[in-house]
């Protein structure tokens, strides 16, 4: 019945065309006032007996030109009639079977072990329904992106690449393969089986033996091919070749070799190419034929180095090569392949650790919103985290404990040059991280005028040397004018909650106060606040408030803040101390790939912090302890020697963390000439000695001989600290302390020739002290040194000096 049905069949459609080809060679004319045309036939001509009829066929030859097409037709003799007894026989022996309603797919992967939806990636399933396939945000007439294919992997294969990496690190299809280094069969009582490749074809050094002597040669050159699309030692029915120049590169060099796709009947269930490479563990160059691939291994290796030793990609490549080869051969140049399947690997991973792995809705990765991608401190307070409902009633000596500590800074060598632009090379996910939105930023800076921070604080020389900064040339300076400042510290402000207080802390605070919450007020909607100053605190980290003026030291000083402990304000500048390794390569990169390098750089830096804020905490805490019943006993001492005054200095106390508009008990109070005052007295009088005539005795005047003295004692205590640390019995402390001091007894030396001039009742005195001899050569001016001795004798010093002054 089947066959039948088929024969005939074949034989109506070969009618019906024979039929059309007649009809095309006559001409029909229409009917007069209509556009319509009428052909009548008989249904008989269709209805004969297949048996009774000759088939005709035809056969199609193409001129050698290429340009004329020639048609043969050849009739076929009609087949043998079956007869009806063979195909009622038939009938009874052939069973009908119904086909499955799905293939049988044993390596097919289902996206729902990962909660992926199935519009990620439908290459495992037909459906009638035609799919929409994105396409890359067009760009304006005449510009082209620095990276045509990076351009295109965005909105094409982003999201398949970030489901890959879910898949490829985690369980993948191991539960339908075997061990790749043992034949035993999956066991779900032991655990799943991780589907890898055997690394083996990597980790041997494979060499020929030439005449005299060995020679390195390839993979390709052994004609070693890899299998693509199958689990490991497993081989391929119709294995379909991929490009014969394919390049890997792997940690221990830049290899050729020879790969083959799955071609077989369930090839759709491995993917397209670049599908197959990545569920190998190899991440490809492009989407789209791919003939370039780096190993998961190697773009780990790099990640690491450049986070922790700051390498550059340049030198990384370059150790490729040379581990390839090291007497001057070139591997085939795959430089801006390696440079793009970083990106592209980073920016997956910031996606992959910030949660955006698995789409949840439709979405995928370009649903990531501002900040997404960050990683918050697990210390700081946070409502809805580790805040308990009724931390806004909590007592005003527990406000520390509501207080988030932000610290604003400039980084002045975080400079990039004037390359490219965004619409060249948009960043993959600028603003969902570290950086702030690219085009709100860029609309912002547009309506800001120029700007000149006047410099109130005599103190302080960062806003003169921010105002002359060299910027001719970069696009990025690495200077922060308030205009930026206030985008920055809007930025982060409004992901915080609005009840929290805030102490923020910024070198040049004393300035950038002033008008504050007028200038949040002004800031675009995206980032504007309304800024409720009581919950504001400004300081000045402790290393920086020594530049300035008494003023700023009594009202921005971080010891006179409750609450605040032994913050210094200076994590802001640690984290630029890291950065500077690659502030060099990174100064000379377009802006997205200058946001992207930056933003993973940032985000492996918090993460060293939170995996090691435990073990911080606890440090922090045993020290605190220590220094508590230090402090405690050193506070109980001085409250007995001062008991008639302790009242009155309480009250005081209390009354200013009330209300620090009182009266600061912890202020100051200048008496007398300051060191700086007393040397511009002193260069003041021999300046009118100079013009009054009176000659000097020495080249070094009295003014100046004092000073020296002065600066010998502070060198003193100096080295006297760095021999008390902890770390002064190492080696290397050790080699330090022996050139400090070596320094140290020359200029002592050199100021012993001084005395003579100035001071001879010094030297008087240094001869009636009972000094010993293995001492007596560094007090009068030799190299050898003793520290004691040295105190004793400088303290001494100074004080005759005075008195024969």
């Amino acid at each position: 019945m089947v066959v039948v049905w088929f024969k005939a069949q074949v034989w109506i459609d070969c009618a019906m065309a024979s039929f059309r080809a007649s009809q095309r060679r006559k001409r029909i004319p229409a009917a007069s006032g209509s556009s319509l045309y009428s052909h009548e036939f008989s249904i008989a001509q269709f209805t004969r007996k297949p048996e009774d009829e000759e088939l005709p066929t035809f056969v199609d030859r193409v001129s050698q030109d290429g340009r004329r097409k020639n048609r043969q037709q050849i009739d076929l003799e009609p087949s043998s009639p079956i007869k009806c007894a063979r195909l009622d026989a038939l009938a009874t022996q052939i069973p009908t079977v119904d086909p499955p309603a799905e293939p049988l797919l044993p390596f097919e992967f289902t996206y729902e072990r990962y909660d992926v939806g199935a519009a990620l990636d439908n290459f495992d399933n037909d459906t009638d329904a035609p799919t929409r396939r994105p396409k890359a945000k067009a760009l304006p007439k005449g510009v082209t992106p620095a990276d045509k294919s990076l351009h295109d992997w965005v909105p094409l294969k982003r999201d398949v690449f970030i489901t890959e990496l879910t898949r490829l690190f985690g369980w993948g299809d191991a539960d339908k393969h075997r061990c790749p280094r043992c034949p035993k069969e999956f066991n779900e009582e032991t655990g799943n089986l991780k589907d890898t490749p055997p690394p083996d074809i990597w980790t041997i050094l494979y060499i020929h033996w030439e005449a005299e002597f060995f020679v390195k040669v390839s993979l390709a050159d052994l004609r070693l091919r890899i299998q693509m699309g199958h689990p490991p030692h497993e081989r391929c029915s119709a294995p379909e070749r991929a490009n014969s120049e394919f390049v890997v590169l792997h940690t221990n060099g830049i290899h050729e070799v020879h790969i083959d796709l799955r071609g077989c009947e369930h090839a759709n269930a491995a993917g397209s190419p670049d599908i197959q490479l990545l569920r190998a563990g190899w991440f490809p160059a492009t989407h789209d034929r791919p003939q370039t691939a780096a190993t998961v291994a190697v773009l780990d290796q790099f990640q690491q180095e450049t986070c922790q030793a700051k390498v550059m990609m340049y030198d990384f490549y370059g150790v490729l090569e040379k581990l390839t080869n090291n007497v001057g051969i070139k591997p085939p140049d795959r430089y801006r392949e390696w440079l793009r399947m970083f990106r592209e690997y980073e920016h997956c991973l910031l996606l992959l650790y910030g949660g955006r792995s698995c789409a949840l809705d439709v979405t995928g990765a370009a649903g990531t919103k501002s900040g997404a991608l960050t990683l918050d401190c697990p210390a700081c307070p946070c409502p809805g985290v580790n805040l308990g409902e009724d931390w806004m009633d909590a007592p005003r000596d527990k406000d520390h404990l509501f207080t988030l500590y932000l610290a604003l800074d400039a980084c002045f060598r975080l400079k990039r040059r004037l390359i490219s632009s965004e619409l060249r090379d948009p960043g993959l996910g600028t603003g969902w991280a570290y950086m702030t939105e690219n085009g709100p930023y860029r609309e912002y800076l547009r309506t800001v005028t120029d700007q000149k921070e006047m410099n109130t604080c005599s103190g302080l020389a960062a806003l003169d040397y921010a105002n002359t900064k060299f910027s001719r040339g970069y696009a990025t300076t690495g200077v922060a004018i308030f205009a930026n400042t206030d985008y920055v510290a809007g930025s982060v402000l409004r992901h915080k909650h609005p009840r929290l207080r805030k102490l923020i802390s910024y070198d040049i605070v004393c300035i950038w106060m002033k008008a504050f919450k007028e200038r949040m007020e002004k800031l675009p909607a995206l980032v504007r606040l309304h800024v409720i100053l009581a919950l504001f605190k400004f300081v000045i980290p402790k290393m920086h408030i020594h530049a300035h003026t008494i003023a700023c030291q009594l009202l921005f000083s971080l010891n006179l803040i409750l609450g605040s402990a032994q913050t210094d304000g200076e994590g802001v500048e640690r984290p630029w101390a890291a950065i500077g390794g690659v502030a060099t390569s990174t100064c000379d990169m377009g802006p997205g790939a200058w946001h992207g390098v930056l933003d993973f750089q940032w985000s492996a830096w918090n993460w060293a912090k939170l995996i090691g804020i435990v073990a911080t905490l606890r440090r922090r805490m045993d020290k605190a302890v220590e220094e508590l019943a230090r402090q405690e006993e050193i506070f109980e001492e001085f409250l007995r020697e001062q008991a008639e005054r302790v009242p009155e200095w309480k009250q005081l106390v209390h009354d200013f963390e009330e209300d620090p508009k009182k009266k600061n008990p912890y202020e100051i109070k200048m008496q007398g000439l300051t060191e700086s005052q007393v040397r511009l007295q002193f260069a003041q009088e021999e300046a009118l000695r100079a013009e009054s005539g009176i000659p000097t005795v020495h080249d070094v005047g009295p003014g100046k001989f004092i000073c020296i003295g002065l600066e010998l004692e502070d060198k003193q205590r100096r080295i006297r600290v760095q021999a008390a640390l902890k770390k002064a019995n190492t080696t290397e402390m050790q080699i330090n302390l022996k050139t400090m001091r070596t320094k140290l007894s020359r200029r002592v030396a050199q100021f012993r020739n001084l005395q003579q001039t100035y001071t001879l009742a010094s030297l008087q005195a240094l001869g009636e002290m009972d000094i010993p001899e293995e001492q007596s050569s560094f007090v009068f001016g030799l190299s050898k040194w003793n520290e004691e001795c040295g105190w004793i004798l400088l303290d001494n010093l100074m004080s005759n000096l005075l008195v024969v002054t």
